[in-house]
């Protein structure tokens, strides 16, 4: 198997490339051939929350990440080839407003503090498409707790999916989005910040479609009481990076740098 470390190291002791990944249900799939030695000679492979993932990425700690795609807004060289991704085409499941009332009431919303795309999805969503200004919170490690009253807030990734059983307002971030734009979302995807040989990208699409031929051993080597991993994998979660879901990254990619040079609050 591939060396797998639990956090992102900034060191290089190999010529191996650093792959970084996203440590959620979501990746297994992505990840299942490298995780099982395909490319292992080639590769290092590192797991972490996705903020962790990106900002590794951004300090070249690693080569390649599947991170979220608000980063590519702040890189100054991105390379996008690899030809998978984690998208969604309506109802993601995993990344969700959660509230004790309708969107229309809510006050606060208290930002995940483990991916800023979904930060700045949530947002985009509730300025465009609810037409609301809530006040914007950052968020701890505990604050799925302080969602109560007219306080909201954004989880995501298998934490939300636990979240699904107890918040009864749910605003599906993923399916608000193709709601309002009529185009898929994508949440992550694979990110280089140096060029990859082509023979590079073609072994990597080759282990990444690796797990997404054999789902039913990633079902039943992970865990998930709280949702059907099958329905997660097959019906919510896209993975290929297909036109339209560039034309759907792109049109988020130009609202996070307008963003960045306007004087609106992040």
């Amino acid at each position: 198997m591939n060396k797998v470390a639990d956090t992102v190291t900034p060191l290089r002791n190999s010529n191996k490339i650093r792959v970084g990944a996203v440590s959620y249900l979501n990746t297994k799939p992505l990840i299942y051939g490298l995780e099982n030695g395909m490319m292992k000679e080639e590769i290092d492979l590192v797991m972490d929350y996705p903020g962790k993932i990106a900002q590794a990425l951004l300090d070249d700690s690693i080569d390649i990440g599947l991170v979220p795609v608000a980063i590519i807004a702040e890189m100054k060289e991105y390379h996008l080839d690899a030809a998978y991704c984690i998208a969604s085409d309506g109802a993601v499941a995993s990344v969700c407003l959660f509230s004790e009332v309708p969107v229309e009431e809510i006050t606060t919303v208290l930002l995940d503090y483990q991916s800023r795309t979904s930060v700045l999805l949530v947002q985009y969503l509730l300025k465009k498409y609810w037409k609301i200004n809530p006040l914007f919170k950052s968020a701890g490690h505990n604050f799925i707790s302080l969602i109560k009253g007219t306080t909201a807030a954004v989880v995501i990734g298998d934490r939300a999916l636990q979240q699904r059983k107890f918040s009864p307002y749910i605003y599906d971030l993923g399916l608000t989005w193709k709601q309002h734009t009529g185009l898929p979302f994508v949440f992550a995807a694979w990110v280089s910040n140096k060029p990859m040989t082509e023979q590079f990208i073609a072994d990597f699409d080759q282990a990444n479609q690796f797990g997404l031929d054999r789902l039913e051993e990633v079902v039943q080597e992970n865990s998930c009481p709280d949702y059907d991993l099958k329905k997660y994998y097959t019906e919510n979660i896209q993975y290929r990076l297909d036109d339209l879901k560039r034309q759907g990254l792109q049109l988020f990619l130009d609202w996070c740098r307008a963003l960045k040079t306007s004087s609106m609050p992040v």
